[in-house]
């Protein structure tokens, strides 16, 4: 199962051109890429899917987004496992 997960961005870095960021998921933090939402900055939240900040999304919807992933048991947790592909951004996958 792939989800779209709310997060909020801690700061950004470039990476060689590549906009990444250190993304935090309620307590577990990992680097995405933000070229596919390049007007994001740090304290924005983004839904991110497969290693990618794919949209801006604001702070209420997030929490009530992840208030759900949390109800639905051990999803979040398995989406944000060091085995999920949530945190891995392919060398092929990363300009825009």
């Amino acid at each position: 199962m792939c989800l779209g997960v709310p997060g909020r961005i801690l700061q950004t870095t470039d990476a060689g051109g590549i906009t990444m960021g250190t993304v935090d998921f309620g307590g577990v933090v990992r680097e995405v890429c933000l070229a596919y939402a390049p007007e994001a900055r740090a304290g924005d939240y983004v839904i991110v899917h497969v290693g990618f900040a794919i949209s801006l999304v604001d702070e209420a919807e997030a929490q009530r987004t992840l208030e759900i992933l949390r109800a639905m048991g051990d999803a979040l947790e398995q989406e944000l496992s060091p085995e999920s592909t949530l945190g891995s951004v392919p060398a092929e996958r990363t300009a825009p």
